[in-house]
């Protein structure tokens, strides 16, 4: 890990001195290690925080029972919102390379109860996401146990409730220990694992291409450029459940953003990985989504993506039959692989919001300090780590369905914070609006189409997750409310408390004395 350059750096507090970009003096430094990542390892934190093998095998079946055969268009469309608000998170980069990003931002923009919020919406979803990857890379190492072994009854141990709970509680410790350490003492392994999960999920897409030629499945069906018609989605709840799903399969490329202050370039260098990463995600996920739809159809029959009993979990029923037994191990090494990377470097952006909300005295100042060898948020890390194990505890001890409804779920924290902070550029920076066709096009009109279009899909799903029937379709006992609903809004509602607690103990911070409210200077960036 690199020390801590002496020299002022953009975002330290400087006397007289605003950071590079705007008149943003109140932003301060963090105390993290500078100079510890590059473009190619803040592109490869991105891809890792996303796991998109763990995504695809999480949600390609629950999208193809949404939607059916429109899922590579869903594929499509929900890469549209989050490219248009990846272009809001680097101009706001550019102008405060800040980890605490969605939540300095907005309360740059907006103020500190809007700000709060947005930083806590960030958070929850960073939590469930680390719940749900620990949940499935628990599923795998008991399945890959019994690949390996040739021994059913170890792998059956998943379906254990404790001894499932336990081994999700060690991996979850794990990971935390690993991300305490600092991110350069595991780039090497990062590196090797995407590599590996990318690798694999080409030769999946490969044989999955082969047995649909040679029409080895009966569900198979022949390719049609209609499957990219997102206009041809039955309905308009099917829709919005479907680019929900799609949603969730991008998030976590604004993990690039949160190590910004530890990046070279910090103003430029984010930004560019989180388009890498985008491109490199979409891509996979299209060329996936259609091999797999070739080869053994989006019904609910046999291997059929949208199979119930295997929707949740494609890639266990899939691994066999399209890799054979021999290669199909490759498959479930890949997508433990993938929840384990991704297990460690999601801790980043939550971790890093926490520092920052304490530096900047919205939450308790313990969760300020700074490991001064690795040179993390050391008691912020830990914490993220405490709350993901005790809400998969009870996710999975009162639900059946913990990861179908938890993801639902996480959509609407997802759109509630990226949109958030999508308008939270367009207002931030409206005094510049007019100065250039660029300025206009990107720090006004993508970020607010990308911002409506997320918005829209939080309010849809709000409304459809209503019916108890949304999601996995159970509920808690006594409510006539789906699940996704009740966890949606009681984890925002939670949000309000604990802000509300905040403010008496910190008022400074609400009052808006602490990180103000502000537009800035005309400048031009370079």
């Amino acid at each position: 890990m690199t020390q801590l350059d002496a020299r002022p750096q953009v975002g330290d507090t400087v006397s007289g001195a605003a950071p590079q970009g705007g008149s943003d003096g109140d932003v301060r430094g963090k105390g993290l290690g500078k100079g510890s990542v590059g473009l190619v390892g803040s592109a490869v934190i991105g891809i890792s925080t996303v796991a998109p093998v763990y995504c695809l095998t999480s949600t390609l079946g629950s999208t193809a029972g949404e939607v059916g055969m429109q899922m590579p268009a869903i594929f499509l469309a929900g890469f549209l919102p989050m490219l248009l608000v990846a272009f809001a998170y680097r101009e706001l980069n550019k102008a405060m390379p800040d980890c605490g990003t969605s939540f300095t931002w907005t309360v740059k923009a907006f103020g500190p109860r809007i700000g709060w919020m947005c930083g806590w919406g960030l958070v929850i979803a960073t939590i469930i996401v680390l719940s749900n990857l620990a949940g499935v890379a628990t599923s795998y190492f008991w399945l890959l146990a019994g690949e390996v072994t040739g021994n059913d009854s170890i792998a059956a141990l998943d379906d254990n409730k404790l001894v499932h709970i336990v081994t999700c509680l060690t991996l979850i410790a794990a990971a935390t220990a690993i991300s305490y350490r600092g991110m350069t003492a595991t780039k090497g392994v990062q590196y090797a694992l995407v590599g590996l999960q990318l690798a694999v999920l080409a030769l999946f897409v490969a044989m999955a291409f082969q047995k649909a030629s040679a029409g080895t499945f009966d569900t198979g069906l022949d390719f049609s450029w209609s499957w990219m018609n997102p206009f041809a989605v039955e309905s308009m709840a099917a829709f919005t459940a479907g680019l929900s799903l799609s949603i969730f399969m991008y998030w976590g490329w604004d993990a690039c953003l949160a190590t910004n202050e530890e990046t070279t370039g910090s103003t430029k260098t984010p930004g560019r990985a989180s388009l890498i990463a985008m491109v490199v995600l979409v891509g996979s996920y299209l060329a996936t989504g259609i091999a797999a739809q070739m080869a053994v159809g989006s019904g609910g029959e046999g291997l059929g993506l949208a199979n119930e009993e295997t929707s949740g979990n494609v890639f266990a029923a899939l691994a066999g039959p399209v890799m054979g037994p021999a290669l199909g191990v490759l498959l479930f090494i890949a997508v433990l692989a993938s929840a384990a990377a991704s297990l460690q470097t999601t801790f980043i952006p939550v971790a890093r919001t926490v520092l920052a909300m304490s530096t900047y005295e919205a939450l308790p100042p313990s969760y300020a300090k700074v490991h001064p060898k690795f040179k993390t948020p050391g008691r912020a890390t830990i914490m993220a780590g405490v709350a993901t194990g005790v809400f998969y505890t009870v996710m999975t001890l009162v639900s059946e369905n913990v990861l179908t409804d938890t993801i639902f779920a996480l959509g609407l924290m997802i759109c509630f914070y990226y949109s958030l902070t999508a308008f939270a550029c367009v207002w931030y920076f409206r005094k510049e609006l007019r100065t250039s066709a660029r300025d206009l096009f990107f720090k006004g009109v993508f970020p607010i189409l990308g911002g409506v279009l997320l918005a829209s899909v939080f309010f849809k799903t709000l409304y459809d997750a209503w019916d108890p029937s949304y999601g996995s379709g159970s509920t808690l006992p006594g409510l006539d409310v789906g699940n996704v609903f009740v966890i949606g809004v009681g984890l925002l509602a939670l949000g309000l408390v604990v802000m509300f607690i905040t403010e008496r103990r910190s008022p400074a911070f609400f009052r808006g004395e602490v990180l103000t409210k502000s537009t800035p200077s005309l400048v031009v960036q370079d």
